[in-house]
Order: C-alpha cells, then structure tokens, then sequence
C-alpha cells in the first residue's frame, strides 16, 4: 500500500480537533446557560424568600401598631393608675419600635433582591400620611431647574407648570464659635488718662463660655443625665479640646448664678395650701463603697382643681432618710401635704408643729398597690419559688374593683374648682368609701393577720383618716402622681451617672433638677428657657428677677411673639 500523505493526515487531525472544539464549545455554552437559569431561579427564589420575609414583618408591625393603640385608647378611656398598663405600654412600645424597624430593613432588602430579577415585584409597605413639618421650622429651597428644551423633540417652545415640592427634614451640626470681645481704649491728649468701656456682664468668672455653651453644658448634665466625662470626650471629637476640670468649674460657677432664681421657685412653692411630697435613693460616693442618700421632692401643683397659681417642682438632697429632712425643707409650712405612709413625715402633722399641724391626705394608688400586687402573675412569678404556682386572690380583685370605682370618678371631676369637686365626692365617692370600710372590716375579720390580703387592709385601716381628707377638701388629689411623676427622671438618670459623687454634688443637682423640672411642668422648653437665663442674670435687677420664672418667661416670648405677628 501506498504510504499516506502527511498533509492529509494534518487536515485530518484538525478537523476532528475543530469538531471536539465545537462540541465542547457547544457544551459549555449549555452549561453556561444551564447556570444561568439556575442563577435566574435562585435571585427568583430569594426574592421571594425577602418578599414573604418583608409581608410577614410588616404583618407584625402593624399588628404591635394595633396593641399599642388599643392599649392607649384603653389607658385614655380606663385612666393610668393601673400599674400593669403602664409597664404593658411601655413593652409594647419598645416591642413596636423593634418590629417596626425589622420591616423596614426586610422591605428594603426584599426590594434588592426583587431588584436582581424581573420575576418577583418588590413588597411595599402601607404607610400613613407624612404629618406636615411645623411651620415655624426655618426652610432652605433647592431649586432644581427644568431642562431648556424638550428631551423628546427638542422644542424650546416650553410652558411652566406647577413644580413638585418636597420637604426633608435636616439636622444642622452643632457649630463652635470663638467670640471676641474687643473693648478699646482712648488717652486723653489733655489730661493724660486712659478711658475704656467696661467689660461685660458674664454669668460665670472670666467669661470663658457664652450662654448657650454653658445652658447646654448643664441641661445635659442635668436634664438629659449625660456625665462631664462623656461630654468632655464629645466635644474632643468636635475639635474643642477642653479638661474635666474646667467643665466641672463651669458647672458650680451656674449652679452659683442661678441660685437666687431657685429661691424664688421656693417662695412660690411653699406658699401653696397643698403639696405633694416624695423621695427617691440616689447612690452616694462613700470610703470604699457607695451609702445611699435621697433626692426628696415637693409638688405645686393646682390645676387639678383649677387653680390659677403656676406649678413647681422643688428638690432638695439628703445624705440618708431620716424624718429630720422634711422636717427642714417644710419648716413653717402648715397646708395640705400629699404623701404616702413612709413614718419621716408622721411628725408634720402633730399638734406642735408650727402654729398648727398639716393636714395628711394619702396616696390610694400606694394603697391600691399592695391589692394590686396579689393579683399581678408577672410580680408573682418573680418572687415565688420555682415550681410553686401563682395565686390571684379574689378578695384583693375585689377590693380593686372598688378603689377603680374611686379612680373612676376623679377622672371625671380632674380640673373642675374645689367646690365642684368637692360636691361630686360627697355624693358619689362617700357611698363607696363606706361600702369600702365596711367590706374591710368583714374581710378582715375572716383573715389571719398574718394573710396578705389583712396585710394590705391594715395598710388602709392604720391611718384611714389620712386616707379619707379627700372627702372634705375639692383640693386633695386621690394620688400622690404628681410628686412621683418628678422623680422618673432621677430614676432613669441613676443608670447613667451611676452615683453622686458629693453631698455638695447631690445639693447642686437637686436645685437643678427643680430648675428644669419646673420648666417641663410649665410647658416651657427647658433648654431654650435656661439659656435666656444665664444670657440675662448676670445683668438683670434683683427686683426683676422674678421675670426670669419659667411661667413668666413663656408670657413674655408669648407676648413678643404675638407683637411680632401683628
């Protein structure tokens, strides 16, 4: 046989190389799209997996949305002594935040996964309607001009409608400044002295700090519950490097300042017929441990039979709870006293005391309370042993029902004059008082005295005078809230700046703790009023210091604005 042709055998090898080429080419392309329906199936199938994600969470957030304001209708409608419903509005509150914001960030991932494919629509969520931005909010307009020419023909032949406005809300960063106060000088040519103006009026020494740095300063450290520490280290990252000391001189130099002004606040405080008073623990810095010393507080507050007089709010400190201390901060006092049964304020009312003794009048939220708590599972589970099952009582639901009767009837008569609220009391709130004691005296009859119920019925009985003032006095409240209402802030301030670290320490923050709760009380914006203050106490009479109380200081911006508008 003829021996093969190389050539042949080349042309031959390349083209069954170009087949396998194609074929493989060819498979790879399958392959290719074979991947890419399966990368197309799965963007598919975790959209959907974000889609359902996004409608589930958002499901839940309107469903914690619903609680919430059944719970608050029902609170709105039923009253706020329950204790129950308030710590359960608070959870649902908290609970409402969480899923709320779990179904926006599950609406925003599901939108970028439906994003990735053409299959699945993104889930949107139901909003309400934006509530418009206060007006008096300064407005910065960008205006984004329309084009020239028509982007479909390119006619310059164009009519303006209309535009679209929409407003977004922005925070303008805190600015530091330096001020230079330049105060020059002349010589006189023919006498030869030198004259200058004088300096300034600064509410604290060498006037290193304006108003509204120092107001801040305090506000956080008071109002807001925020250490000089942390602020030191905020201003810091802001480019104001400034020592510990120096915050904390600032700090005693304003409490200094407005001392006068937490003067006044007590004058008008303690001419009031009736005060609520309570206390709180606040941790004191000791030798080698922390004691506990007290933040006590005193309540003005007359709008609840529609008195005229403004409300305040004094604090005062106390190195321990001894009944000497309110003994101190009401010397001379002889009005109505709002408390609950703590044994430091048993002396007050006492024959001896001033030119007559004060009248009592009792906290019933204090004594519905130890009812309350044999009926609340929740306080129950916490201090019963473990495999012991809780018990509600009967007797104690049934003295509630009776209390929430009372409760029932002063939220009808809140704001109404004395004598009209007296007079409702008389006939509506006497019968029950009685149908009360009388229930109390059967009840415990029946009982050990050693039984939770007798215990909380001798609560009552012990010093049932004190808790039936009410029936002859319109201006007697049935609780003790308002004073209570003045310490939360102490309370939740504890978490943060863990202990006062002086007795000197505990004095200046209770003078300001009366300083800005009276603000809050009076509808005033504690920040805004305090800067106005060290802006003009340096320099204003001592006779018309008491413009600068926060009742008198809204009329006045009231007033100016109202001039300013006309």
């Amino acid at each position: 046989m003829p021996a093969s042709d190389p050539s042949d055998d080349l042309i031959q090898l390349r083209a069954e190389f170009a087949l396998v080429q194609e074929r493989a080419d060819k498979a790879e392309a399958e392959v290719a799209i074979v991947q890419e329906q399966a990368q197309a199936r799965l963007l598919e199938a975790e959209a959907r997996v974000a889609k359902v994600w996004a409608i589930n969470a958002d499901l839940l957030a309107r469903n914690a949305h619903l609680e919430l304001m059944n719970e608050t209708m029902r609170r709105d409608k039923y009253g706020a002594s329950s204790e129950r419903s308030r710590r359960l509005l608070g959870q649902l509150e908290l609970t409402f935040e969480e899923l709320e914001a779990n179904a926006s960030e599950a609406e925003l991932l599901g939108q970028i996964a439906a994003d990735k494919t053409t299959a699945v629509a993104a889930f949107t969520r139901k909003r309400s309607t934006r509530r418009d931005f206060p007006a008096d909010v300064p407005r910065e307009k960008v205006v984004i001009p329309a084009p020239e020419l028509c982007p479909c023909c390119g006619s310059g032949e164009l009519s303006h409608l209309p535009p679209v406005i929409t407003e977004t809300l922005e925070r303008i960063p805190a600015r530091h400044k330096v001020i230079q106060t330049v105060r020059e000088k002349v010589s006189c040519r023919k006498c030869e002295k030198i004259s200058q103006p004088p300096a300034p009026f600064h509410v604290t020494p060498r006037g290193m700090f304006g108003p509204h740095f120092l107001a801040n300063l305090a506000f956080q450290k008071y109002g807001l519950h925020q250490p000089l520490n942390s602020q030191r280290d905020r201003l810091e990252a802001e480019g104001i490097p400034l020592s510990l000391s120096t915050l904390a001189d600032q700090i005693g130099a304003i409490c200094v300042a407005v001392k006068p002004l937490f003067l006044l606040l007590e004058a008008h405080g303690l001419a009031a017929d009736r005060l609520h008073a309570d206390d709180t623990t606040v941790p004191l810095l000791a030798k080698l441990k922390t004691s506990v010393a007290r933040i006590w507080d005193y309540v003005r507050d007359d709008r609840p039979f529609g008195g005229p007089a403004p409300p305040v709010a004094l604090c005062y400190y106390s190195s321990d709870r001894r009944g000497e201390h309110p003994r101190a901060h009401l010397a001379g006092y002889t009005g109505i006293l709002q408390v609950d049964r703590y044994a430091g304020f048993n002396a007050l009312f006492e024959e001896g005391w001033a030119d007559k003794p004060m009248t009592r009048a009792n906290c019933w939220v204090h004594a519905r309370r130890e009812f309350f708590k044999l009926v609340d599972l929740r306080q129950q589970l916490k201090r019963k042993k473990k495999g012991t099952a809780p018990l509600i009582s009967p007797l104690a639901t049934e003295a509630l029902e009776i209390i929430d009767r009372l409760f029932a009837i002063e939220r009808g008569i809140n704001g109404k004059p004395a004598a009209e609220r007296l007079a409702v009391r008389q006939e509506l709130s006497a019968p029950i008082v009685a149908e009360l004691e009388a229930w109390m005296h059967e009840t415990r009859s029946k009982l050990s005295r050693h039984d939770a119920v007798a215990k909380a019925i001798a609560y009552l009985q012990n010093d049932w005078a004190g808790f039936t003032t009410f029936l002859a006095d319109g201006r007697i409240c049935l609780s003790n809230n308002a004073a209570e209402r003045q310490l939360r802030s102490v309370a939740r301030g504890r978490k943060a700046w863990l202990f006062v670290g002086s007795d000197r320490g505990g004095q200046r923050a209770a003078m300001m703790f009366s300083l800005f709760g009276t603000a809050r009380l009076n509808d005033v914006d504690p920040l805004a009023w305090f800067t106005d203050v060290l802006a003009r106490i340096a320099d204003i009479p001592q006779n018309r210091l008491h413009e600068l109380l926060p009742w008198n200081w809204k009329a006045a911006q009231q007033q100016a604005a109202e001039e300013l508008a006309a």
